[in-house]
């Protein structure tokens, strides 16, 4: 167990992990949250860009090299359809200047597919795969610690009609255990995202939106240094 905000522990978590197996087949990234009002974690970070992709971003790093040594294996990360209004702001990752929770979290969606994108290009040939995915709106507390009015309202009343826990999980469990993705795929890039275990769009809007920074700031260095400018921003121009 680990407060997956703290980067403290998800370091921590990833050095239990490390010493207790030897090997890793798969990893999944399912973790998130949604925040109607700004919140900044003990690393000073916006709190939903911190948990919903640095998390991820940040075990899925200190995990690669065993699950490279343990292939075949694969990475599956849980986004969300809300990627698809997402857009990389550097100069403003963390919401100081503009904060809404709609924009905060379809943000941090957005940044769990590019990632995902361009993990699976590094990995091409090496037996590790990388998918991503969307488990549709589904019924459970996601959200629940503080939202704005118009949810609170609106959740008794839609609430019936969302996938149960098991449909949202059929996606990430398909991934995580189907033959068919046994063998390493050249073509990851544009299997990537699925809904609903069917392949989803690329994201060619959202790549040409991806602005590089105007200033260097240390919110947004994490994410620039490690992959996207490097990565997303310089290889979708």
């Amino acid at each position: 167990v680990a407060d997956m905000s703290s980067q403290a522990e998800v370091r921590r978590l990833a050095r239990e992990v490390l010493a207790t197996y030897q090997r890793l087949d798969v990893l999944l990234n399912n973790v998130g949250g949604f925040w109607a009002h700004r919140q900044v974690t003990a690393d000073g970070l916006e709190h939903t860009f911190a948990l919903n992709h640095l998390a991820p971003f940040l075990l899925t790093s200190l995990l690669l090299d065993r699950l490279m040594a343990s292939a075949p294996a694969r990475v599956v990360t849980v986004s969300s359809g809300a990627h698809t209004t997402g857009k990389l702001d550097f100069d403003d990752l963390m919401g100081q200047r503009k904060y809404s929770a709609q924009r905060a979290y379809s943000q941090s969606k957005l940044a769990n597919v590019m990632f995902t994108y361009e993990l699976a290009r590094r990995l091409a040939g090496t037996g590790v795969t990388a998918t991503v995915l969307h488990p549709g709106v589904t019924r459970t507390n996601f959200g629940a610690e503080d939202q704005a009015a118009f949810f609170k309202v609106m959740q008794p009343l839609v609430r019936p009609f969302l996938n149960t826990p098991a449909d949202g999980a059929a996606t990430p469990i398909y991934l995580a255990t189907s033959s068919v993705l046994r063998q390493p795929q050249t073509e990851s890039l544009e299997q990537g995202f699925l809904r609903h275990r069917r392949r989803g769009p690329t994201l060619a809007r959202q790549r040409r939106s991806c602005r590089p920074p105007a200033r260097p700031d240390s919110s947004g260095s994490q994410i620039r240094e490690r992959w996207a400018h490097d990565g997303e921003c310089r290889q979708h121009r």
